[in-house]
């Protein structure tokens, strides 16, 4: 038979683990739809410094029709990068008037290289790496639902 501490240390890693679970589903990004091309996209705000800073770090898999929507108020030149980030991603540069001004395709993971804006934007959406491809988004389509 166990010992109360043993079972007790049980519970507590089993909690924990329910609590780590929880926090990784609960990311604490506003959410919103988006239509780019005929594909909605259900996508996490990254509207505050904090949250541009966070966006997709640590992730290691998305839904194929989620994305971040980086939000930065007004337009203007924007670096990104991948550090922290497992996952492959596609970037769209949006700007003030939703139409997509650039795009960097399948990023590496994790690389600390920036990936400049081409010209100032307002909006940056990352999506999975490979969906601008899949999709056929090009540089002068339109992005529907954004922010005003």
């Amino acid at each position: 038979m166990k010992s109360f501490f043993q079972m007790t240390l049980v519970v507590c890693f089993i909690s924990a683990a329910v609590v780590a679970g929880l926090n990784a589903k609960a990311t604490g990004f506003e959410r919103s739809r988006i239509l780019v091309d005929g594909e909605v996209y259900n996508v996490e705000m990254a509207v505050t410094p904090e949250e541009r800073s966070r966006g997709l770090m640590y992730r290691t898999e998305m839904a194929k029709d989620a994305g971040m929507l980086f939000d930065f108020g007004s337009a203007r030149n924007i670096s990104m990068w991948m550090k922290n980030t497992f996952i492959s991603l596609d970037m769209l540069f949006i700007d003030g008037n939703g139409t997509i001004v650039g795009i960097e395709k399948r990023t590496v993971p994790q690389s600390e290289t920036i990936i400049p804006s081409p010209k100032p934007v307002r909006f940056v959406l990352e999506l999975n790496g490979g969906s601008a491809d899949k999709m056929g988004f090009e540089v002068g389509e339109k992005v529907e639902g954004l922010p005003r």
